[in-house]
């Protein structure tokens, strides 16, 4: 039986534990229709998403003929360059990709990279208030601080930053077919700029992990040209999307209750412990990419048949009670914590140290400079945005005086909700 789930709706998003118990009441794998990918099965549970994730040889990311399988025949080109990346990549080509970025990586040190981001973020706390009494703090912070990170660390030029802001507010809109095909302007675009730093680090060199993907490129690495624009475009956006979502979600939870905020407040050393809570409780990545089924096989005592497809839902995994004491309570203190939020198995997380790092600078920096920060709105006027597969707040507005209360009708809190 195929259930039925709107996962774009605002009741999904808003209380993602209360869905996910429902499908779960369906078994650990439920048939259902996901939007842009069609008639697909669903992992309901923690161990049959680990098991997904972990039997690259069953559950594949590529058809027998190669193709990516969540791309459609009608996808331009330059499309499937993008789309040709380490996410979508079997063995033996996902190693020969992971070892490339994960040696330039090496180089570039990510934990020693903490104290710059506690500096941006500091900075981009100090602004947000620039432009008036309220602000979104998705758009002037939660987006800002891993775009900018993202973009020093690949090296590229800090004039660039506001195209980077628009590509990810465009992918953002990303929640149907119509929307696919306005989007494609955008890949085609970032495509072509990715294209032209590339070619500039080749001849000029630089500083940045792009310069070093190109050393370790002519050190003799397995790479072709169309796979290093895939995995700088994957860097790029991958490497801030989700941590977008994933401050501004966790903003956002400290802000609707005041007892956890005062919790971590009093002892930010705890901010480390609090950021895995959150990425288990927001779950910003809520599906995985879709996988064929090679063979025949059982999960969980659920039989599927060659050629089926297959998604783990990494939030319902997350939310499993088998593996989570009280998985709908938001415990800062929980421990321990086997969220799913970065996957496991050969695809598990490259940027996970880089997001665990921006999300407590992030928060820390946002509410010690902010200690009266409040939402300027109810918390039921907040949105989400109908993306099918990442849980996205539209716009936070919150105010720098909670004691100010909720702004008046027509005030620029409503007006930021209604842009």
């Amino acid at each position: 039986m195929t259930v039925r789930l709107d996962f774009t709706s605002e009741a999904f998003f808003r209380d993602p534990p209360k869905a996910i118990a429902a499908l779960r009441m369906s078994g650990p794998l439920v048939a259902t229709r996901f939007p842009l990918v069609g008639d697909v099965w669903i992992t309901t549970t923690h161990d049959a998403t680990a098991q997904v994730l972990k039997d690259g040889a069953t559950f594949t990311l590529r058809k027998e003929d190669g193709d990516v399988a969540g791309l459609r025949w009608w996808m331009p080109s330059y499309v499937r360059t993008v789309a040709n990346n380490m996410l979508t990549m079997d063995e033996p080509d996902h190693t020969r990709l992971r070892s490339i970025v994960d040696e330039a990586f090496r180089r570039r040190a990510i934990v020693a990279m903490e104290p710059r981001i506690r500096n941006i973020a500091d900075g981009l706390a100090d602004e947000l208030f620039a432009e008036g009494r309220t602000a979104d703090l998705v758009q002037r912070y939660a987006r800002i601080l891993p775009l900018a990170v993202i973009s020093e660390l690949l090296g590229l030029p800090l004039a660039d930053r506001p195209k980077f802001i628009a590509w990810g507010n465009a992918m953002s809109s990303l929640t149907n077919v119509v929307g696919f095909f306005r989007l494609l302007w955008t890949f085609r675009k970032m495509r072509a700029y990715l294209e032209q730093q590339l070619r500039a680090a080749r001849v000029q060199g630089g500083e940045g992990l792009i310069a070093e993907l190109v050393q370790v490129e002519r050190e003799g690495a397995q790479i072709t040209p169309d796979e290093m624009v895939s995995m700088v475009f994957l860097l790029l956006a991958a490497g801030s999307e989700t941590t977008t979502h994933l401050i501004s979600g966790s903003a956002y939870e400290l802000l609707r209750r005041p007892d956890l905020r005062d919790w971590l407040e009093q002892d930010w050393s705890r901010a480390g412990l609090a950021v895995e809570e959150f990425l288990r409780f927001v779950s910003p990545v809520q599906f995985s990419k879709p996988r064929y089924v090679r063979r025949d096989v059982e999960v969980e005592g659920v039989r599927l048949k060659k050629g089926d497809r297959v998604m783990v839902m990494l939030a319902a995994a997350n939310m499993d009670p088998a593996v989570h004491d009280r998985p709908d309570n938001l415990d800062l203190e929980r421990k321990p914590n086997r969220h799913m939020s970065f996957g496991t198995g050969i695809h598990f997380c490259l940027g996970h140290q880089l997001a665990r790092i921006e999300a407590t600078c992030a928060l820390e920096a946002l509410f010690v400079r902010w200690p009266k920060l409040g939402l300027a709105v109810d918390p039921a006027e907040v949105r989400w945005r109908r993306r099918p597969g990442i849980r996205m707040i539209a716009q936070l507005p919150v105010s720098a005086d909670a004691r100010e209360g909720r702004q008046p009708a027509g005030s620029n809190a409503e007006r930021l909700l209604a842009s």
